[in-house]
């Protein structure tokens, strides 16, 4: 397919270039609010955020053969291949100055899970799960529907739907081999970060310059 192209990594979790880097996922349905607190991470934990949807945003943006590629993709319906999600996400993590990062929304599945390990050689440190009720997540997207055409109540749930039947394996798998903390994300932001900060050890924490 030529997405792999000198981007290749190598056992333990390096970059090509020998870079160390340590991954975290961060799951949770549509609403769970995990972008409000990955922004809280990334304030207080030094680690770069990665939304993997930013990035074929920006891919297609940048008006390049690939990002044309993906946005027909897109346009006919059709899912873009996890390789060239893959790619995009070792080249931001290539690209970057840092060497933590958080990565969300992706692995969607077992398939993404399975071949972001494969390919990259990176097992995350651990998944961040944000649980919360399909009607806290309901009431939020509902609240915050500014315009958002995909906000309305058919579409979240099919959402929902998507959510649960694919991206939950992903979590069980992790989950029989000790590495999701589950975050109740149902109760206020201010609430969730003081969980969210237990779940990330003193040896994350930003050293003040």
């Amino acid at each position: 397919m030529g997405f792999m192209t000198n981007l290749s990594m190598e056992t333990n979790g390096s970059l090509t270039d020998g870079k160390k880097v340590t991954v975290v996922f961060v799951l949770g349905g549509p609403g769970s609010g995990k972008g409000t607190q990955c922004a809280n991470i990334v304030k207080n934990y030094g680690f770069s955020h990665l939304s993997a949807g930013d990035l074929l945003r920006a891919e297609i943006q940048s008006g390049s053969a690939n990002g044309t590629m993906i946005q027909n993709m897109i346009k006919e319906g059709k899912i873009v291949p996890y390789e060239v999600t893959i790619n995009l996400l070792q080249q931001a993590m290539q690209q970057s100055e840092n060497d933590k990062f958080l990565i969300d929304g992706f692995p969607r599945n077992e398939e993404n899970r399975a071949a972001f390990e494969a390919i990259t050689h990176i097992v995350p440190e651990f998944v961040l799960f944000f649980d919360c009720s399909e009607e806290e997540m309901e009431r939020r997207l509902l609240g915050r529907n500014q315009g958002r055409v995909d906000d309305n109540i058919e579409t979240i749930r099919k959402r929902f739907k998507v959510f649960l039947d694919s991206t939950l394996p992903v979590i069980e798998h992790y989950d029989s081999l000790g590495k999701v903390k589950k975050i109740d994300a149902g109760k206020p932001i201010d609430e969730v970060f003081d969980v969210v900060k237990s779940a990330f050890s003193p040896k994350y924490e930003k050293v003040a310059a």
